[in-house]
Protein backbone atom coordinates (compact mmCIF):
# COMPACT_ATOMS: atom_id res chain seq x y z
CA UNK A 1 0.00 0.00 0.00
CA UNK A 2 1.32 3.43 -0.95
CA UNK A 3 0.37 6.76 0.65
CA UNK A 4 1.18 10.28 -0.53
CA UNK A 5 1.91 12.51 2.44
CA UNK A 6 1.28 16.20 1.85
CA UNK A 7 2.32 19.49 3.33
CA UNK A 8 1.43 22.95 2.10
CA UNK A 9 1.42 26.61 2.90
CA UNK A 10 -1.92 28.10 3.84
CA UNK A 11 -3.99 28.74 0.72
CA UNK A 12 -1.92 26.49 -1.57
CA UNK A 13 -3.61 25.91 -4.90
CA UNK A 14 -4.91 22.44 -5.81
CA UNK A 15 -2.78 22.64 -8.97
CA UNK A 16 0.39 22.98 -6.90
CA UNK A 17 -0.62 20.06 -4.68
CA UNK A 18 -1.39 17.93 -7.74
CA UNK A 19 1.95 18.89 -9.29
CA UNK A 20 3.80 17.84 -6.11
CA UNK A 21 2.03 14.48 -6.14
CA UNK A 22 2.80 13.99 -9.83
CA UNK A 23 6.46 14.89 -9.34
CA UNK A 24 6.82 12.48 -6.41
CA UNK A 25 5.14 9.67 -8.34
CA UNK A 26 7.31 10.29 -11.41
CA UNK A 27 10.47 10.28 -9.29
CA UNK A 28 9.49 6.94 -7.77
CA UNK A 29 8.46 5.43 -11.09
CA UNK A 30 4.88 5.04 -9.88
CA UNK A 31 1.42 5.92 -11.16
CA UNK A 32 -1.55 7.66 -9.50
CA UNK A 33 -3.39 4.31 -9.54
CA UNK A 34 -0.75 2.98 -7.11
CA UNK A 35 -1.93 5.37 -4.37
CA UNK A 36 -4.30 4.14 -1.66
CA UNK A 37 -4.83 7.56 -0.07
CA UNK A 38 -3.39 10.98 0.65
CA UNK A 39 -2.41 12.10 4.14
CA UNK A 40 -1.62 15.32 5.97
CA UNK A 41 -1.79 16.63 9.52
CA UNK A 42 -5.14 17.02 11.20
CA UNK A 43 -4.33 20.74 11.36
CA UNK A 44 -4.02 20.97 7.54
CA UNK A 45 -6.80 18.57 6.55
CA UNK A 46 -9.32 21.33 5.81
CA UNK A 47 -7.02 23.21 3.39
CA UNK A 48 -9.09 23.65 0.21
CA UNK A 49 -6.14 22.87 -2.09
CA UNK A 50 -5.48 19.54 -0.36
CA UNK A 51 -9.16 18.57 -0.35
CA UNK A 52 -9.56 19.51 -4.03
CA UNK A 53 -6.49 17.49 -5.04
CA UNK A 54 -7.81 14.46 -3.14
CA UNK A 55 -11.22 14.82 -4.78
CA UNK A 56 -9.65 15.13 -8.24
CA UNK A 57 -7.76 11.87 -7.68
CA UNK A 58 -10.78 10.19 -6.12
CA UNK A 59 -8.78 9.39 -2.98
CA UNK A 60 -9.49 9.86 0.72
CA UNK A 61 -7.48 12.44 2.64
CA UNK A 62 -6.29 11.00 5.96
CA UNK A 63 -6.06 13.61 8.75
CA UNK A 64 -3.15 12.31 10.83
CA UNK A 65 -3.25 13.26 14.53
CA UNK A 66 -0.25 15.11 15.96
CA UNK A 67 0.90 12.23 18.22
CA UNK A 68 1.11 9.94 15.17
CA UNK A 69 3.12 12.54 13.24
CA UNK A 70 5.53 12.87 16.15
CA UNK A 71 5.92 9.08 16.37
CA UNK A 72 6.78 8.95 12.65
CA UNK A 73 9.21 11.91 12.75
CA UNK A 74 12.38 9.85 13.37
CA UNK A 75 11.86 8.23 9.95
CA UNK A 76 11.90 11.55 8.09
CA UNK A 77 14.66 12.10 5.52
CA UNK A 78 14.20 15.86 5.07
CA UNK A 79 14.50 18.58 7.70
CA UNK A 80 12.92 22.02 7.48
CA UNK A 81 13.42 24.41 10.38
CA UNK A 82 10.22 26.27 9.38
CA UNK A 83 8.13 23.08 9.37
CA UNK A 84 9.69 21.90 12.62
CA UNK A 85 8.71 25.20 14.26
CA UNK A 86 5.17 25.15 12.83
CA UNK A 87 4.27 21.45 12.82
CA UNK A 88 6.69 19.92 15.32
CA UNK A 89 8.14 17.47 12.77
CA UNK A 90 11.08 17.84 10.37
CA UNK A 91 8.90 17.18 7.30
CA UNK A 92 5.12 17.21 7.43
CA UNK A 93 4.77 15.37 4.11
CA UNK A 94 7.16 12.61 5.14
CA UNK A 95 5.78 12.19 8.66
CA UNK A 96 2.18 12.11 7.36
CA UNK A 97 3.05 9.52 4.70
CA UNK A 98 4.84 7.27 7.19
CA UNK A 99 2.16 7.58 9.87
CA UNK A 100 -0.72 6.95 7.48
CA UNK A 101 0.97 4.00 5.76
CA UNK A 102 1.34 2.30 9.13
CA UNK A 103 3.88 0.10 10.91
CA UNK A 104 6.82 -0.96 8.79
CA UNK A 105 6.29 1.83 6.26
CA UNK A 106 9.30 3.20 4.41
CA UNK A 107 9.74 6.39 2.43
CA UNK A 108 10.39 5.96 -1.29
CA UNK A 109 12.61 9.06 -1.17
CA UNK A 110 12.72 12.53 0.33
CA UNK A 111 9.79 14.90 -0.11
CA UNK A 112 9.50 16.98 -3.25
CA UNK A 113 8.37 20.61 -3.29
CA UNK A 114 6.47 22.60 -5.91
CA UNK A 115 6.34 26.39 -6.14
CA UNK A 116 7.31 26.71 -2.46
CA UNK A 117 3.63 25.97 -1.86
CA UNK A 118 3.19 22.20 -1.57
CA UNK A 119 5.27 19.15 -0.69
CA UNK A 120 4.70 15.46 -1.25
CA UNK A 121 6.41 12.32 0.03
CA UNK A 122 5.53 8.72 -0.74
CA UNK A 123 5.58 5.93 1.83
CA UNK A 124 4.86 2.28 1.26
CA UNK A 125 4.20 -0.83 3.28
CA UNK A 126 4.53 -4.29 1.88
CA UNK A 127 1.76 -6.80 2.56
Amino acid sequence: MMVAGLGCRRGARAEDVAAAIARALHGAGRQPADLARLATSAAKAEEPGLRAAAAALGLPLDAVPQPDLLAAAPGCLSHSARVLAEAGVPSLAEAAALASAGPGARLLGPRVAVARAATCALAETTP
